[in-house]
């Protein structure tokens, strides 16, 4: 037998252990190992009081299950539902995978003049920023047209007019991390927050006059109703921005001291269809292209349209860093959509789910034992059991792809977001610093943190942790405590260190969001 076939069928008999062990009373696992009683010595911790935990430790190599505890419990996993969307977006689509934008006509210019419209197609870009629809402007000028007689078509039509997902919380409306999602959008900067404009206010040179706003990219599409008010230096501050509910204005409340440093915030907008859109016409005028009609959204580009330029994106694999490090939800539903379209023809959550439930069979993953509403995780209607969550990061190792995609996952204590992520201060001075890699998770209530590690005797394990129904402000140091734990012993020779919550310096900042949600980030 040869040496990937029996890797394969040990891998195969300890994905089933996951199951089979279903059949043990709650709390047990395989054995009363050491690596047994430490864990369930820091479940016990008084901040789980009340609450849930799904837990479930894997051999990396054979599957083996190594420690379970209520694997089978359906709890939200927060933002560890990206670890599912990412691998079917690696799996369905491809890792060389790219977005088109494109501008197209049906007619030729003549003397510098387009009879006609200019048509925006978008494809689900969620990484497209103002200089990529400055560059496509550049081209539209470049191919000779100086005046355009009829107006700008953008064309939306790849995903459904459905913009926000299933059960997403009616106060995160402003939010940049719940940005409405459109396969026509564009980010502000580098995090690439598809769908959110940057709006900084800076102090006024005196007292009583309202705050300077800037906006980052400068756009019409948005309204700033600026009612702050700049007070002597030594006051608090109380500035506040929010957009106002079902429109584009932003409203600027509260007061900013003299030379107290500028507020930014990252807020979402209405219309990332009008948005991108507005951008891209002021990006014409800017290149000296007059059109005569004010933009129109929602139609299909005809069949007979050429393409006059083009934006790609960066590919996915190269995409899945950001995605994954920084947990960015709209680059899960834009993912999601184009799923959905790729397979079927349909660019909505509900065929992309499906083709999602579909390749997860093939890992043996049981969709009909989880339930997945989104791509992100943002919806508390996602379930998961914490041993079908480790089944996925046992079955992906055998992917072509899982080398890209085992490097999109936050290291811990990694030096600087690009490689940290949303590890970045966690585990820090422990043997799972460097070593752990995982994707987080949080929601008010609901925390995860599901991965790999190497313990200290060279064994590569896979975990699974899922937290719920807690009142703590955080339990990310009961989690870390687990990984470290793992890091720190030799499961194999069952001598197990054991670390207690409290001596590790985990953030305990109340967790009800991402780190890397927070602007500024906290990791």
């Amino acid at each position: 037998m040869s040496r990937h076939v029996m890797r394969v069928t040990a891998l195969a008999l300890g994905l089933a252990g996951l199951l089979g062990a279903s059949s043990l009373p709650a709390g047990a696992g395989p054995s009363d190992t050491g690596l047994k009683g430490a864990v369930d010595t820091i479940l016990s911790d008084p901040r789980l009081d009340g609450g849930a935990a799904s837990v479930v430790v894997a051999d990396a190599r054979t599957g083996e299950t190594l420690y379970r505890r209520d694997g089978d419990d359906r709890l939200m996993p927060a933002s560890n539902t990206k670890l599912v969307t990412s691998a079917a977006a690696m799996e369905l689509l491809g890792p060389g995978y790219r977005f088109r934008t494109e501008v197209l006509s049906t007619a030729r210019p003549k003397g510098g003049v387009l009879h006609g419209d200019l048509y925006l197609r978008g494809t689900g870009d969620p990484t497209t920023l103002a200089k990529d629809y400055d560059a496509l402007a550049a081209g539209v000028a470049a191919a000779g047209i100086r005046r355009v007689t009829g107006r700008i078509i953008a064309d939306d039509t790849r995903f459904d007019t459905r913009r926000l997902g299933r059960s997403w919380a009616a106060d995160d409306e402003s939010s940049y991390y719940a940005a409405p999602i459109s396969p026509l959008t564009l980010a502000p900067d580098t995090d690439y927050d598809s769908g959110t404009v940057v709006v900084e206010a800076a102090p006024a040179a005196e007292a009583g006059a309202a705050p300077r706003v800037t906006l980052t990219p400068a756009t019409r599409h948005v309204r700033i109703d600026n009612r702050a008010t700049t007070v002597p230096a030594g006051l608090p501050g109380t500035l506040a921005v929010e957009r106002e509910h079902g429109t584009n204005t932003i409203v600027i409340s509260g007061e900013l001291p003299l030379a107290a440093p500028a507020v930014k915030e990252w807020i979402s907008v209405q219309e990332p269809t009008g948005y991108a859109t507005a951008v891209f016409a002021d990006a014409l005028a800017a290149r000296g292209v007059r059109v005569a009609a004010p933009p129109r959204t929602g139609e299909r580009t005809p069949a007979a349209a050429r393409v006059v330029a083009t934006h790609t994106s960066m590919p996915l694999r190269d995409l899945l860093r950001p995605f994954m490090k920084l947990s960015n939800n709209m680059h899960a539903e834009a993912l999601t959509k184009t799923i959905g379209y790729e397979t079927s023809g349909r660019g909505t959550w509900s065929a992309g789910l499906a083709a999602i439930g579909a390749y997860l069979k093939t890992q043996d993953v049981e969709p009909d034992v989880i339930r997945q509403v989104d791509g992100s995780g943002l919806s508390r209607m996602n379930l998961f059991p914490a041993a079908q969550l480790a089944r996925l990061l046992l079955a992906v190792q055998e992917a072509p792809w899982y080398d890209d995609w085992y490097a999109s996952l936050p290291v811990a204590c990694g030096p600087d977001r690009a490689t940290g992520g949303t590890l970045r201060t966690r585990m820090c001075g422990t043997p799972a610093a460097l070593n752990a890699r995982a994707k987080t998770g949080s929601l008010t209530g609901a925390s995860a943190l599901s991965g790999y590690v190497t313990d200290a005797g060279g064994r590569r394990l896979v975990y699974a942790i899922v937290l719920n129904n807690y009142l703590a402000a955080s339990v990310k140091g009961i989690e870390d405590a687990i990984v470290v734990t793992l890091a720190r012993s030799d499961t194999a020779a069952g001598t197990v260190t054991a670390v207690a919550p409290e001596r590790l310096r985990a953030p305990e900042v109340p967790a009800a969001l991402e780190c890397s949600w927070r602007k500024p980030a906290t990791c």
